[in-house]
């Protein structure tokens, strides 16, 4: 491995990239689990719509802005709509019920995703690229890997300063730590669910426009392997935890840019994942913050 401090820094940097945009993914299925106790898979196929209407939007308009724009608001309004539709006639059932519609979601919505689109994907074709690189303290950034720091801290903070510092969103976080309690004090446990659907899908659509602008493309497939590592990352958090979430998210980010090069002739970067989360549940089965029963 390249002994040059400088490297060392560009890897840990990349896996908080990516760890902020799982964070970003990861945070509206920890809602939803705190919320309903549903593991809402089909949360990945919202990043995916998110993704794919980002470069729709972008290669009609010739504007990338409008094209995340246009996709945070569309799964703003779609995640509801799942809610409404999928979940809330199958809470009378037990939880794998409604995580089964979840998985069936998920397929319909990819399998679409091909039959619309195409099996090779979408790239951005009209507009110009953003592929500008920058030097920042002898470290090599681009310019969308700037764009995705600044929008996810800014996103991630907004969302922490909402469930902290207003009444709405100290009802809101209330009603996913403890939804009976929450309601015995008048909190509106119906709105909170909108709003709780409406929010992660609104960053899930953000980390999935992101992914787009880094990798310059979209396929049908791209929400199978992330719903998995969402899932991992819940699970390393410790169920319905935020905070656990983000920590998780930052740590699987760093382990798979590391590991990569540690270890990347043996095992690629989606086998890293699931690997961390072997271990780290051998050790600690209630995940990275949760305590001990």
């Amino acid at each position: 491995m390249d002994p040059d401090p400088v490297y060392y820094v560009d890897l840990t940097l990349n896996g908080l990239i990516f760890g902020a945009m799982y964070a970003l993914m990861a945070i509206g299925l920890t809602l939803v689990y705190g919320l309903l106790r549903i593991l809402h898979i089909a949360h990945a196929a919202v990043y995916a719509f998110g993704a794919f209407i980002t470069v729709i939007v972008a290669n009609a308009t010739g504007s990338i802005a409008l094209g995340i724009v246009v996709a945070i608001v569309a799964s703003a309004l779609l995640g509801p709509a799942i809610y409404r539709l999928l979940y809330e006639p199958l809470l009378k059932h037990p939880p794998y019920v409604a995580m089964i519609a979840s998985m069936g979601l998920l397929i319909f919505m990819e399998d679409g995703f091909r039959i619309l689109f195409g099996e090779q994907g979408l790239t951005f074709t009209r507009n110009p690229y953003p592929t500008e690189i920058h030097q920042l303290f002898g470290v090599t950034i681009n310019t969308v890997q700037i764009a995705m720091i600044v929008l996810s801290v800014v996103c991630l903070t907004a969302l922490a300063l909402f469930t902290t510092r207003t009444r709405v969103g100290v009802a809101w976080r209330a009603t996913v730590s403890n939804p009976t309690i929450a309601t015995s004090f008048g909190v509106d446990a119906i709105k909170v669910r909108y709003l709780n659907f409406m929010i992660g899908s609104a960053l899930a659509a953000l980390a999935g426009a992101l992914i787009a602008l880094l990798n310059n493309f979209v396929e049908p497939s791209m929400g199978f392997v992330v719903s998995y590592k969402a899932l991992a990352i819940i699970v390393l958090g410790g169920l319905g935890s935020m905070r656990g979430t983000l920590i998780a998210s930052l740590a699987l980010g760093l382990v798979e840019s590391f590991g990569t090069i540690l270890v990347g002739s043996y095992l690629d970067r989606d086998a890293l994942a699931f690997l961390f989360l072997i271990i780290v549940l051998m050790v600690r089965p209630q995940g990275l913050t949760g305590a001990r029963a």
